[in-house]
């Protein structure tokens, strides 16, 4: 685990993989799931990290919630980082060769919708 999550990676939760796995899921710009001991299964956005647990933004519209770490067994980065690959870099690379090509820089970004 030195790179960083991506779309798919599932982490089993242990005392070395947890402070790492949480980091992470507080990073990452897309939604992740979390399995609880009990098999429930919770999908949304990581936007906090009290010190005993997480806090989600369910991806189904249902209020925010408080998920003690102690209770997690893994977490999956189940939905797409919006912010992953070179969209931006490609945006760029666009710009510049309008401009040098004497047209109008106004290029609209990329959907974010898969």
């Amino acid at each position: 685990m030195e790179h960083g999550p991506s779309e798919g990676l599932e982490i089993v939760l242990s005392t070395e993989s947890l402070p790492t796995a949480m980091a992470w899921a507080h990073e990452y710009r897309g939604d992740v799931t979390l399995i609880t001991r009990i098999g429930e299964a919770h999908v949304g956005y990581v936007f906090d990290l009290p010190e005993d647990g997480v806090r989600l933004d369910p991806a189904d519209g249902s209020p925010r919630m408080l998920i003690p770490t102690d209770e997690l067994v893994s977490i999956r980065f189940s939905g797409r980082d919006m912010a992953a690959g070179k969209s931006f870099d490609r945006w760029i690379d666009r710009y510049i060769s309008k401009k040098l090509a004497g047209e109008e820089a106004s290029i609209p970004s990329e959907p974010t919708d898969s």
